[in-house]
């Protein structure tokens, strides 16, 4: 759906280094799915297990900062942690107010949420020159659209839709990662 044309083109033979970072990328963005999904699971179900999910959760942003700071330096891998983290915190506020019922928590929530869309989007669309901050803000957009409908179908209770829905999400975040490493590649010229 959103693979690069990077990679997409012709035939490609990637370097050890290539395939490793975009292997790294991809277990990241892999990863913020799982654990958003299970963050979400256990707070539609109130599981005891909340606390640790979302702990883990939480860890994905400081993984991402580790993977970029290498090729932006320290103040602008922060910058796209923090960004992440209020991201994942914002998508925990959502769900537990349209679990209560909560449509004006809700609703701004959800604004919050795109704002914060918006902000990385500009961040990475200013830091590397194969970045396109709208296309950047295309693909959180369906994120975020693709995460809510995956939280409200696990809230009423269609489990099997979620399930569906979730796997849309595997496949648009492996080409976000796609899209990131393809950039990252072309822009260090990583050999």
């Amino acid at each position: 759906m959103y693979y690069n044309q990077y990679f997409c083109d012709t035939t490609v033979i990637f370097t050890k280094p290539q395939v490793n970072l975009m292997n790294y990328i991809r277990m990241l963005w892999e990863q913020h799915g799982v654990w958003t999904r299970s963050t979400i699971t256990s707070l539609v179900f109130g599981l005891p297990d909340e606390e640790f999910v979302i702990a883990r959760l939480l860890r994905n942003p400081v993984d991402f900062e580790h993977a970029l700071k290498p090729y932006y330096g320290t103040r602008i891998a922060a910058r796209f942690r923090d960004l992440l983290t209020e991201h994942l915190v914002v998508a925990a506020d959502l769900v537990r107010a349209a679990k209560a019922g909560d449509n004006i928590v809700a609703a701004e929530a959800e604004r919050r949420w795109y704002a914060n869309a918006d902000a990385i989007a500009a961040l990475l669309g200013s830091i590397n020159p194969y970045w396109s901050e709208q296309q950047w803000r295309m693909m959180l957009y369906q994120h975020l659209a693709l995460v809510k409908a995956e939280a409200v179908e696990m809230l009423a209770g269609r489990y099997e839709a979620s399930i569906a829905v979730y796997d849309q999400i595997e496949i648009q975040a492996l080409g976000m990662a796609d899209i990131m490493a393809a950039g990252i590649i072309k822009q260090f010229r990583i050999r």
